[in-house]
């Protein structure tokens, strides 16, 4: 589905990992060009542009939020949903990550409230970094980012790129684009049609169809 209208979405996409050739910065790249290929604004940055010190209240009261919360703040701002993909380190997720979800959360109102989100990760071992997704979920959660259920994780991702950035498996290729849809397609439900936020609807990421369509207003 294409999502190209006078009033597109307009994604972040962030990278959990700083490091150079990240496995994690190439799949949230492979998630901006495939947002972007359905007509959605993408804005892309990796952890590491957005650097602050390790969070501290006797910092925060001396010199307020750091530069970097900030720029992560407005990014969130300017945006309809955020995607992040992020590394897992000891079946976690990784301390600059947390922090930098911390010190933006400083921020009022803070600007992880109501806007969803997709996680994701990749990771040469076999559960795909999956682990620390479920750690990255709490926090996110917890200040009410609408955290979308659906997590795409790519297990031994060093060899899961073509080198012209795709996933080779075109399975696996096809889920992961399918996966970006349904979540763009909410996404666009909760900006155009705020009517969706009246309605209680039951989603099990189908495609819409009478037969098994479901929902309960009032």
């Amino acid at each position: 589905m294409t999502h190209s209208s006078p009033d597109p979405l307009r994604i972040l996409v962030l990278s959990g990992s700083a490091r150079t050739g990240s496995l994690n910065t190439r799949l949230s790249a492979l998630a901006a060009r495939v947002v972007a290929a359905r007509g959605a604004l993408t804005e892309s940055a990796t952890v590491g542009e957005f650097a602050v010190p390790a969070y501290d209240g006797d910092l925060e009261a001396a010199q307020g939020v750091p530069e970097g919360a900030r720029r992560f703040k407005e990014g969130l701002e300017r945006a309809d949903a955020f995607i992040v993909a992020s590394p897992e380190y000891n079946a976690s997720l990784p301390g600059t990550v947390k922090n930098l979800i911390d010190w933006a959360s400083r921020f009022r109102p803070q600007p992880f409230n109501g806007r969803h989100a997709l996680v994701m990760s990749a990771s040469p071992s076999m559960s795909g970094g999956n682990r620390g997704l479920w750690a990255l979920r709490v926090p996110l959660e917890h200040l009410g980012a609408r955290v979308y259920p659906d997590m795409f994780s790519l297990a031994q991702a060093h060899t899961a790129f073509t080198p012209e950035g795709l996933l080779a498996d075109a399975t696996l290729q096809g889920r992961f684009e399918t996966t970006l849809d349904d979540f763009l397609n909410l996404v666009e439900a909760a900006k155009h049609y705020p009517c969706a936020k009246k309605a209680w609807v039951e989603y099990l990421g189908e495609r819409p169809a009478a037969v098994i369509d479901r929902a309960q207003t009032g």
